[in-house]
Formats: structure tokens, sequence, C-alpha cells
């Protein structure tokens, strides 16, 4: 598998720079997927609409008890419809109209359609993803990572999000999706009971050979989708470039670099208000300004000599088998042999004055958790 990952990472990697045609495609690895994902949710069909022909079939005797253990079978097994989470600041259209009109030029430029919701969240990340019965469109906003970087790199993370609904990536795909969650709900309920005796420990006996072959499928499909994810990475970034300037790309990867530090540094902030005790978690919001202002500190105080220690480390560790993402100096590497561009969508000082007034609030109240240490870090 090490060796798969490395011949894929490379041939990717030659692609990239020879400037031939890199349009997502589907190729034999995203077709297999696509027919096992739909072999998979054939199977909840399957067991919904048994369910109702057996219920209806044996309605009023003992074989409806069997169409109900299909049905609710069908009901555990049939992929769920996203939210809007309810323990983080949602941004909509009226809430934030300077950073959604940002988005929305972005997303002209990558050539899709913008978003209708934004989630601020606690986390050195920031992703893209569907919720609600239409699918409606959701950027996830991490604020620590936002903090950190400049205004012409956030320009180039938008970017790079919008271009993955652009590119048509299959790993959350409405198929592929669906068969990835409903293969890991039954690898969930086969798992083997903890500290079982007698006839328990008969179930877990029973578990091993079902609960093996599920996840066997599980990492089959992740393999036959992970090359079309990597390609999805690399395309994402070109269109940042474009929007952004390859500059601005460029100063993005170089921040993903010290995503680690950054990390630890958060920790440490979050390890340093517990410790001292819980009147300092009550005074949580009157230092929420001072986490932000340490930790964009720290970065910028993180010498060039870093992150090429960096960049040496991701190159001695070549490419991993069970990555979502190409090495983040190989991504660096790519933008840097393509052609210059220059930002087809620029920062304007009072633009970027009037999103931090939108985002304060969201900002304040994400600080305020990461320091009482009840939000993901």
């Amino acid at each position: 598998m090490r060796a798969l990952a490395r011949r894929h990472g490379e041939q990717l990697v030659a692609e990239m720079r020879s400037g031939r045609d890199t349009r997502p495609r589907r190729d034999a690895s995203a077709l297999t997927a696509t027919v096992l994902a739909l072999a998979v949710n054939g199977i909840t069909l399957a067991f919904a609409v048994g369910g109702v022909w057996v219920v209806v079939d044996g309605w009023g005797g003992a074989r409806m008890v069997v169409g109900l253990v299909l049905l609710v079978l069908a009901w555990a097994f049939a992929p769920r419809v996203r939210r809007l989470p309810d323990d983080r600041p949602v941004l909509l259209r009226g809430d934030a109209p300077e950073l959604f009109e940002l988005v929305d030029e972005v997303a002209r430029e990558v050539g899709t359609r913008s978003v209708h919701a934004i989630v601020v969240d606690g986390s050195l990340n920031a992703a893209v993803t569907t919720y609600g019965l239409r699918d409606r469109r959701l950027l996830m906003l991490g604020m620590p990572l936002w903090e950190v970087l400049t205004p012409e790199e956030r320009i180039a993370l938008l970017g790079h999000e919008l271009a993955h609904y652009a590119n048509g990536d299959t790993r959350n795909g409405l198929v592929v999706g669906a068969a990835s969650r409903t293969l890991s709900v039954w690898h969930h309920l086969l798992q083997p009971l903890p500290n079982s005796t007698g006839l328990e420990g008969l179930v877990n006996a029973l578990y091993v050979v079902p609960c093996m072959l599920v996840g066997g499928l599980l990492v089959l499909l992740a393999r036959l989708t992970s090359r079309a994810g990597i390609r999805a990475e690399y395309l994402a970034d070109r269109l940042a470039a474009r929007t952004a300037s390859t500059q601005a790309a460029v100063g993005l990867m170089d921040r993903l670099l010290i995503i680690g530090s950054l990390g630890l540094r958060l920790r440490t902030e979050i390890n340093r208000a517990a410790l001292r005790g819980r009147r300092s978690s009550e005074q949580a919001a009157a230092r929420a300004d001072e986490l932000w202002e340490a930790l964009t500190a720290y970065a910028s105080s993180i010498p060039e000599h870093e992150y090429e220690r960096q960049r040496r480390v991701g190159a001695r560790r070549g490419h991993q088998v069970d990555t979502t993402h190409p090495p983040t100096h190989l991504r660096r590497a790519c933008l840097l042999a393509g052609r210059v561009e220059p930002a087809a969508v620029t920062p304007q000082p009072r633009r970027s004055e009037l999103i931090a007034t939108e985002l304060a609030a969201a900002r304040s109240e994400v600080a305020r958790h990461l320091l009482r240490g009840s939000l993901d870090a």
C-alpha cells in the first residue's frame, strides 16, 4: 500500500507539473467506487422495500414483526440529512453581508455557486459540505486558521474550499458519501461488546467475520476514492491560485505546514486557562481577544527555517497510505512550478474591516468556548 500510494502520488505530481488536461474525470477506480456505493445503498433500499412488503402482506400476523425489524434496519442504515449545528455560531446572509459578498465573488471566479450558510468553529481547518433536504451549501470556517492568515491568504482559502464544489469531489457526493456513512453504521453495530461473558462472547464470535468484511469494504471504498480525492485537492489549489494569486496560495500552504505547531500553541493557551481555575473560565469572555492575539503573534514569530524544516520532514515522510490530502510541500511545489497567476479577487481594506466587524461576535464566542474547554480545538 505504501508503494501504491507513492506511485499514485508521483503520477499526480507529474500530471500537475506537466500542464496537461487535469480536469476532474471518472477513472476506473471512481467507477468501481460508484458501483460499490450503489450496491451498499441498494441493500438499504432492499431492507425498506422488503419491510414494507412483509408488513403489508402479513398484516395482522406474526410476519409483521419481521417487516418492522427490516424497516428499523432500513431507517438505521439510511443516510441522514445534515442539519445546521446548534452548538457553534451560524452566519446567514443577513448576519454577514460583506463576508457573503466576498464568498460570492470568489465563487464566481471559481465557477460555482456560493454557499447558503457559514459555520464558525474552533478548528484549525476549513471545509465545505451540504445540509438540509435541498442540499444547501455550507462553509465550515475555523476561526483559529482564519485569524493567522493574511487577507490574501483568506481569499485563497475560500477559493480552495469552494473549488471542491466545482471539481465535483465524489468523496462527499450523494452516492459515495451515503454509502460510506452506511458502512460506518454497520461497522459500529458489529463492534464486539466490551467485557463480554457467556452469550455476549458467543455473539462477539459470530460478529468477527461480518465486522472484518464491513471494515474491509470501508477501506476499499476509501482507497478507490483517494486518488480522485487527492487530484481534487491539487485542482482546488490551482483554482485558489487563479483566484487569489499564486503568491497567496503558496502563503496558505506555508501556514498549513505549521498547523501542528499552531494547534499545540492553541492547546497550551486553553490549558493555561484551565489551570487558573473556575474563576478564570468565568472570565473567559474578557480574555477572548487575548487568545487570538497570542495565536497570531506566535504564528508571526515562527522563523523561515522552521517552514523549511517542515518541508524536509514532509519530503522524508513521503506519500501516506491513509491520507485524504497530498503532502503540503508537494502542493506548494506544484503551485510554484505552474504559471504565476495574478489575483482575480483582491482584498479591500474597507471590506476587510466590515468583515472583521461581522465576525466579531462569533470570534468572541468561539474563543470563550475554547477557553472553557467546551468546543473542540
